[in-house]
């Protein structure tokens, strides 16, 4: 947060520029900020039986993951608790660290749910694997 009442969250899957539940930030008076891409400690997943599709980020030991797309945006402070509460298990909110060292708040997942899921990671985010999959049909 900082001293505007507004938070910074990242978001990197259904909630991205034109995908499903995008409506969700820009209703709250949220704002894109940027897009930019994690750290390189990531690992991104497909979760399973998820309305509409939804991924996964999973942090690991520093370098070993991969650096993973994701668009940061700007909330309202007082926004921030009816988002929150429209998030489903298994994803939460949590401390991301992004490709320049900072910080910001953003979505993560729970282990138990990536014991099933599929790795996409090598696709580079979540814009990428919904091509790679559009390709393929």
């Amino acid at each position: 947060m900082n001293d505007r009442g507004i938070i910074e969250i990242a978001v990197v899957g259904a909630h991205l520029t034109g995908q499903p539940l995008n409506g969700q930030l820009t209703e709250r008076g949220a704002t894109l900020v940027k897009t930019t891409r994690t750290a390189p400690d990531y690992e991104l997943y497909v979760l399973k039986g998820t309305i509409p599709l939804k991924p996964g980020l999973k942090r690991v030991s520093p370098g070993t993951g991969n650096a993973i797309e994701v668009e940061v945006w700007a909330m309202p402070m007082n926004h921030v608790g009816s988002f929150i509460q429209l998030i489903p298990e298994p994803l939460g909110i949590g401390t991301l660290r992004l490709a320049d060292e900072t910080t910001v708040k953003g979505f993560i997942c729970e282990p138990y749910a990536l014991e099933a899921a599929e790795l996409i990671s090598s696709y580079g985010g979540w814009r990428g694997y919904l091509s790679a999959c559009s390709n393929q049909s």
